[in-house]
């Protein structure tokens, strides 16, 4: 299929940025969901990717789901002319956040536990409120396995 320069750049450039790229199953769509461009031109130029090995396509629901492999970040920041400190959003290691800093004076904010910490610690024995040893429940009649008449 012939697509225009300026459509395949669009959809590059975008394919680029995220790293990923969805398109409902939908060939007579005017325009794609996010992109300005047909949808089946975004279909073929992505099947295009695929067949060359630079997308991996998983299909699910009526929607193709495109992710780029190593390999087309390669052949996009060329054919893009990019830098190489350029990667896609889905290839950025995530930015961890610091440590939260211990404050002084840090458990004045903690609502105090006294109440629940006597009730939890009561010296009444191991398990004071349970049943007796010596009870025995008996299930007559219920379910599968009851008594027959």
């Amino acid at each position: 299929m012939i697509i225009s320069k300026q459509n395949r750049r669009t959809i590059y450039e975008n394919l680029f940025k995220e790293g990923v790229m969805v398109a409902k199953k939908d060939y007579n769509a005017p325009k794609h969901e996010e992109l300005d461009v047909p949808n089946l031109e975004v279909i073929k130029a992505m099947q295009s990717l695929t067949s060359k090995g630079l997308v991996k396509t998983q299909f699910s629901w009526q929607w193709y789901y495109y992710v780029l492999t190593p390999e087309g970040v390669e052949y996009l920041r060329e054919w893009l002319h990019l830098p190489a400190e350029v990667v896609p959003e889905t290839h950025r290691k995530p930015v961890r956040a610091r440590p939260a800093q211990v404050r002084p004076g840090g458990d004045e904010r903690r609502a105090p536990r006294g109440d629940r910490d006597d009730y939890r610690r009561r010296d009444d024995g191991p398990k004071a409120s349970g049943a007796p040893g010596e009870y025995r429940p008996q299930f007559a009649g219920v379910g599968r396995g009851g008594p027959r008449e």
